[in-house]
């Protein structure tokens, strides 16, 4: 029999920025997107928040980072840190 490669889903990824820091070993990562309205065929932005698990507690409030698509880590965090992009100017 061959060996037969099986080919992993590959992970969501997003980029945004932290808003909050205060919850141990989370972060909330908001992400924005422009789009065109559906109807209306203007550009609009729509903003969205995601909690990801920050292992090291690297990230800081302002910081644009990289998170990644996981496994339910629990109620409400399906998303883990990959990196941090860009520090903010503080």
């Amino acid at each position: 029999m061959e060996n037969i490669e099986i080919n992993k889903p590959v992970r969501k990824e997003r980029v945004g920025k932290v808003v909050s820091n205060k919850m141990n070993k989370t972060i909330v990562v908001e992400v924005s997107r422009r789009h065109a309205h559906p109807e209306f065929r203007k550009i609009v932005t729509t903003k969205k928040k995601f909690y990801a698990h920050d292992e090291k507690q690297e990230a800081k409030v302002g910081d644009t980072v990289c998170i990644e698509e996981t496994r339910p880590l629990s109620k409400l965090k399906r998303w883990n840190l990959v990196k941090v992009v860009k520090q903010a100017n503080i």
